[in-house]
């Protein structure tokens, strides 16, 4: 990203000029709030903001130059937190309001949004977390794994679909020679923790709470609604996080069946993933899987190919 100008056009007379414009006017409204939420008393060469600000923005009977561009500020952030909060239930529930929003004020300073859309706002909060545990200490490996989740969540809603493999697809190629793709919109999460039904019992709690607000005599609804729900316990939890028919579910999956999955996404033929599996488990098994997944939809072409590659 080009470094903001260090003044206003004077005034826009050309493409140039209103490029600069643009660019002052984006750093401003995009540059982290301070800790009481207010916009920063200093622009980045460290002059007053109350100066620059009145380079570009003009003040009226009621506001300062300096307190308009505030506002623009705030209401950018806010919606940065409002929809982070959003997306992250789970997260906010295991580490509480208060953390959770120091961990979301430090990964979008650090992590600031780079696409037109808020879909794409937590695509690096696992990693930021991994890397900076301090924020979520003594959570931090059940709070990477819920952002893992949640963020599958996200790529399940909206991610893009391919063509489904049927069985016409993949006839006349030999399993040990037919490699299949994973529709990009499925996840597969190899979890410490049974994190699906944790953020189930989280939503729910949340619905709860929505309805005990509407109610005449709700006092007892919302404690019950009010309590925080307990954290999940170790148990290693495999789960296919996906769409089907345009809703999101959940899919708990055999720790074999899981395998055979991660081995076909990560391009191995049939028969290796089949072998995958590993010994134990019964040809009766593969194929009722299977049958499951292809009415699911989850097979499609490698790569842009109409077939499945062989």
């Amino acid at each position: 990203m080009k470094r903001p100008p260090k003044h206003a056009p004077a005034r826009i007379a050309s493409t140039s000029d209103l490029r600069l414009f643009q660019r002052m006017m984006a750093t401003a409204v995009t540059r982290p709030m301070t800790a009481g939420d207010g916009l920063q008393s200093r622009w980045i060469d460290g002059r007053a903001m109350a100066s620059v600000a009145s380079e570009f923005v003009k003040p009226n009977d009621r506001l300062s130059s300096f307190e308009r561009l505030e506002l623009y500020n705030q209401m950018y952030w806010f919606r940065l937190f409002n929809a982070i909060q959003d997306d992250c239930p789970g997260l906010r529930a295991a580490l509480g309001e208060r953390a959770f929003m120091r961990l979301a004020r430090a990964y979008l300073a650090r992590c600031p949004s780079r696409s037109f859309t808020l879909r794409d706002l937590c695509s690096r909060l696992a990693g930021f977390i991994r890397e900076n545990p301090r924020f979520t200490a003594p959570r931090t490996a059940l709070a990477v794994e819920i952002a893992r989740f949640e963020w599958a969540q996200t790529v399940a809603f909206d991610e893009g679909s391919r063509p489904v493999l049927d069985a016409e697809g993949l006839a006349g190629t030999p399993p040990a020679r037919l490699r299949l793709g994973l529709q990009p919109y499925l996840t597969l999460l190899d979890l410490r923790h049974p994190i699906d039904t944790f953020v189930i019992s989280v939503k729910r709690r949340e619905v709860m709470r929505s309805e005990a607000s509407n109610t005449p005599d709700s006092s007892a609804a919302a404690r019950r609604a009010a309590r925080r729900p307990a954290l999940p316990r170790p148990s290693r939890t495999f789960v296919a996080v996906h769409r089907h028919n345009n809703r999101l579910f959940y899919k708990r999956l055999n720790p074999a069946a899981f395998r055979i999955l991660e081995a076909l996404r990560g391009g191995g033929t049939l028969s290796r993933a089949i072998a995958a599996a590993g010994p134990g488990v019964r040809p009766a098994q593969v194929r009722a899987w299977f049958t499951t997944w292809m009415a699911l939809g989850w097979f499609c072409a490698r790569g842009n190919k109409g077939r499945a590659a062989a």
